[in-house]
């Protein structure tokens, strides 16, 4: 039986690409693999639930456990994987603050089911039928999983010892926690394996940022060609990278696209939408209502432009039950 510590990678509400970051540690995934036993990682292998639960509780050294959790399955899953890791990470942006699926947390689980099986124009279903979470014919039987209410981050169904943000992570932060839980040498519970610095600090055009931006107005990428070497926020691009946490290397920026705020706040900082929209009305020059009006039109969608990734964890929001 293998020494090495065990282990386990699970995917829960999400789109996948925290599995694809693993794959994206290249030759490092040999070190990984080399230094550590992965005893579940149903994504990639061939392991099933029961394996799990066979397992002794507290038997897997850590679980990195991507997604949010939307779903009874996932509820379900993230409690036994919780009683059965020492550590348990939530990994990435949609279990970390519950990312872009939590945006569905604007709308009913009624409203949801209705447009998605009953009013959607690519759906043909007279009947309205929708999916059933117990199912019996022929003698077989089926029970699939019911949607919750909500969506929620996966600190807010179990208990989490540290998360590690981004959508995707890095592969250097993988890489860092890894060997951090290798050495025993982990921060105190509860922190995020992150700098704890803003994105700007790790932006290689923040020299050309101004020390006081008025701006009459926002844009969206696709309406300017923005200049590459100069600070996005500068050229009326809202970019969060004020008010996000760094540890990505700025790779959006580099790419000549604005922040979008993945990595969630700085420890200081509660609600993150509500820093972002602190910090961007702070860069708009109108007074007059209709200076305001010009200048809230170049974001439409606030919610999904504040709270893209952190809806689920909003402070207005209250206790999510």
């Amino acid at each position: 039986m293998s020494t090495k510590p065990k282990i386990g990678f699970y995917w829960c509400a999400s789109c996948g690409g925290c599995e694809e970051s693993v794959v994206d540690l290249a030759e490092d995934v040999l070190m990984v693999v080399g230094a550590v036993d992965i005893v579940f990682w149903p994504c990639a292998m061939d392991f099933k639930k029961a394996d799990v639960e066979a397992m002794p509780d507290k038997s897997i050294v850590a679980t990195l456990l991507n997604g949010a959790i939307r779903s009874s399955e996932q509820e379900e899953m993230a409690h036994l994987l919780r009683r059965k890791s020492q550590v348990l990470i939530a990994y990435g942006s949609c279990a970390h603050t519950g990312g872009v699926p939590g945006l569905a947390n604007q709308f009913t689980r009624e409203q949801i089911m209705k447009y998605v099986y009953e009013d959607a124009p690519t759906m043909v279903n007279d009947k309205k039928t929708r999916p059933q979470t117990h199912f019996k014919e022929d003698g077989r039987e089926t029970e699939l999983p019911q949607l919750r209410n909500v969506v929620r981050a996966l600190d807010q169904v179990v208990d989490v010892d540290y998360y590690i943000p981004g959508c995707p992570p890095t592969p250097k932060l993988l890489k860092d926690a890894v060997l951090a839980l290798l050495s025993g040498k982990l921060p105190p519970k509860g922190s995020v394996l992150a700098p704890n610095i803003a994105v700007c600090q790790q932006c290689k055009r923040n020299d050309s940022k101004p020390q006081d931006i008025s701006l009459t107005e926002f844009k969206r990428p696709h309406q300017i060609i923005a200049d590459p070497e100069k600070c996005l926020l500068a050229q009326g691009l809202p970019c969060l990278g004020p008010a996000t946490r760094g540890g990505c290397d700025a790779v959006c920026i580099q790419g000549n696209m604005p922040c979008t705020g993945c990595f969630g706040p700085v420890d200081n900082v509660h609600d993150h939408g509500a820093k972002i929209l602190s910090y961007l009305a702070s860069t708009a020059a109108g007074k007059e209502q209709k200076d305001i009006t010009k200048t809230l039109a170049g974001i439409p969608d606030p919610v999904g432009t504040f709270y893209r990734y952190g809806l689920a964890k909003c402070v207005l929001r209250g206790k999510v039950s």
